[in-house]
Parts: structure tokens; C-alpha cells; sequence
């Protein structure tokens, strides 16, 4: 006899939840999202959940249970959810993991889908035992209105796994091999024994990429085919790849990208250098025109940025151990002038920044 089908919530409903949400959804699984957007739960109710992709199969439109928090108390009349992921801001994870605990069942776990590393926040509100980590790499994908996300990147499919789900002891048990099947409804998945890792250089990509868009405007391709910004990138890697290196992390290559040829090309060895330049030319080849990362997003829309949980978290981590990262402290500062409404994002804004050489 064949155990029932997890009944799966899914706090946070945008680019990353809601993908994979639907995708769950559409697969047959019993999926909830919950979301703090009121015209997106309406339009999810409404007319289902729009997604497209960079093929016309991948688009499609998937009716899903959709709640605004303020529906969440009803769900003390329902059973318990087997599974909560959340996939929301990282400043929100608290609050979002204090929100639906009560509705999970005593033997169900909690899914950190989210950029930086919160497993600890996590963990902190459900227990580390209840606590389980998903990496997403390479999504590329955006809420571009409500109730619709446009991904921006081929599936990752045989060629590269997008989500790697593992236990924050680095075994592998039955609930994270059953996460990662359940995942391959969206695109591939695996189990993993190195979720810090993955973590971590997952963690490498991000300060790369979302700051510095979030500062000049500009979106993925802009940042990459310019040769300032795209020198810029590789200094902030190589200042990540250092301090996780420090750290004892085990490092991936991630997208092409090796750490250790990252972390000299970011110190100005040539031949390094000209290597990742070249990954990062030809990445951009295979991305959407319209890609922005999700800070830049968020700055476009108003919102609040995760800066401090990803290049700030380099620089503050590396601090602790006296590993310097200076460029990544000084887009920190920068981003936050931003948000502030002091600056105008504009590649001018770090045209004299002098960072390789």
C-alpha cells in the first residue's frame, strides 16, 4: 500500500515559490501557496497561474490553491501540511516560518527555497531537525505581474541541476530524496551531501550578480557584455570564493565557473581572468534579453533588497575571520544609498571603481 501524496505549502509565491508551486501543482501534487500580494493571490484564484518559458512547452497555465496570509488561520480546520517550504526574502524567513508552524504536522519538515543561507533562521523558529535546505541554481526567473513568472533561461534539464536539496548534517534520508522527486516536476533535482557547499557557491553567484544590477540599472546581459561591470562581477566572486575557502566550505564549480580560476582572475592573474571573462561572455549568450536578477527586481519595484544577506554577508563573514572583502563591503554601502533614493541606479555609479590590476 502505497503512502499518501504529502500535502505541500508553499509561503512565498513569486518568482521561486510560485514556480515551483505551480509546476508541483500541475504534476498532481496537493500544493498551497500563500503570499503577501493581494492582486497576485486574486489573479492565481481567478485565472490560474501563468508561466512562461523559453520554449512554448514550457508555457502554461496552472490552476492552484492560492491564500492571502490573512487566510492562513483557516487552515486549522484542514490536515496538516506534510511539507512547508519557504521561499521567501531572506529578512522574512522568521516571521514566514512562525506563520505556518502551527499548521505542519509533527512528523512533517520545513524547505529553506530561498537566495543566502537561512537554514540557521530556519532552524531557529521549527528546530534543525525539522530544518532542510534547497538550493535553486540557474532559475532565472521573474514575477513579472501577478499570478505570471517568466523564466529568462533554458530548463537545466540532464545539462545542469537546478535544485540540490540536502540535510544540514549532509546525509542523505528518505524526506530529501523524496523532495528532490517531487522537484523534478519543475526541472531537474538531486539529493545532495554538501548542501553548505552548495550553499555557499550558490551564495558565489549571487553577490556576483544581483548588487551589482541592483546599483546600475543594468540587466544580466548589460552587466556581463561590459567590460567595467563585468570586472566588477568577477572581483566580487573572488572575494566570495576567498573568504568560503576560509570558511572550510566545499566549493562547486557553478555555471561554467571554477572557484579557484574565479579567485585569481578576481587577484589579476591573465590567464584566469581571460577564462572567466569568456564564461561570462558566453553565459550571457544564453540568456533572455529581459533577465534582471532578483535585486534588481526588487529595486525596480520599490522593495526592500537582500544586500545584506549576500554581498553584505561576505564582507561581515569575512571580517570574523580576517579574510578582507572590501569590494563586496563597498557595494554593500552602495546599494543601500540606492535603495535609499540617494543615488539614481546608473552605471556611473561605479565607472572609476579600479578593481582587477
Amino acid at each position: 500500500m502505497s503512502s499518501p501524496a504529502p500535502r505541500i505549502a508553499f509561503v512565498g509565491a513569486g518568482a521561486i515559490g510560485g514556480y515551483a508551486g505551480a509546476l508541483l501543482a500541475r504534476a498532481g501534487n496537493d500544493v498551497t501557496l500563500v503570499d503577501g500580494w493581494p492582486e497576485h493571490v486574486e489573479k492565481i484564484r481567478r485565472d490560474g497561474f501563468a508561466i512562461d518559458g523559453m520554449t512554448p512547452e514550457e508555457s502554461v497555465v496552472v490552476p492552484v490553491r492560492a491564500l492571502h496570509i490573512c487566510d492562513v488561520p483557516q487552515l486549522s480546520k484542514e490536515q496538516p501540511f506534510d511539507i512547508a517550504v519557504i521561499a521567501m526574502k531572506s529578512y522574512d524567513t522568521e516571521w514566514a516560518a512562525h506563520l505556518i508552524k502551527p499548521y505542519v504536522a509533527p512528523g512533517g519538515y520545513f524547505v529553506s527555497m530561498q537566495n543566502s543561507i537561512n537554514e540557521e533562521r530556519l532552524a531557529g523558529v521549527v528546530g534543525w531537525g525539522k530544518t532542510v535546505g534547497c538550493c535553486v541554481s540557474l532559475l532565472a526567473a521573474e514575477l513579472d505581474g501577478p499570478g505570471h513568472v517568466q523564466r529568462h533561461i533554458h530548463l537545466g534539464g540532464e545539462k545542469h541541476t537546478v535544485y540540490r536539496i540536502g540535510e544540514v548534517h549532509g546525509r542523505i534520508t528518505p524526506r530529501v530524496e523524496q523532495f528532490a522527486a517531487l522537484m523534478r516536476a519543475a526541472d531537474s533535482a538531486k539529493a545532495t551531501t554538501n548542501l553548505w557547499g552548495e550553499r555557499w557557491s550558490k551564495l558565489i553567484i549571487n553577490v556576483m550578480r544581483n548588487g551589482l544590477c541592483a546599483a546600475t540599472g543594468l540587466g544580466g546581459n548589460g552587466r556581463d557584455l561590459a567590460q567595467q561591470t563585468r570586472r566588477i562581477s568577477i572581483k566580487l566572486g573572488s572575494e566570495a570564493v576567498r573568504v568560503g575557502q576560509a570558511l572550510g566550505y566545499s566549493i562547486s564549480p557553478q555555471q561554467g565557473l571554477e572557484p579557484e580560476t574565479l579567485a585569481l582572475a578576481g587577484e589579476g592573474n591573465g590567464d584566469a581572468l581571460a577564462e572567466i571573462e569568456n564564461v561570462l561572455i558566453e553565459l550571457a549568450g544564453r540568456r533572455g534579453d529581459g533577465q534582471r536578477p532578483s535585486m534588481a527586481q526588487d529595486m525596480h519595484k520599490g522593495r526592500r533588497t537582500e544586500i545584506d544577506y549576500l554581498n553584505g554577508m561576505i564582507a561581515a563573514e569575512g571580517a570574523k575571520i580576517g579574510v578582507q572583502a572590501p569590494v563586496n563591503a563597498r557595494l554593500t554601502e552602495l546599494v543601500g544609498r540606492v535603495e535609499r533614493g540617494e543615488f539614481t541606479p546608473s552605471p556611473g555609479l561605479v565607472a572609476d571603481w579600479k578593481v582587477i590590476g
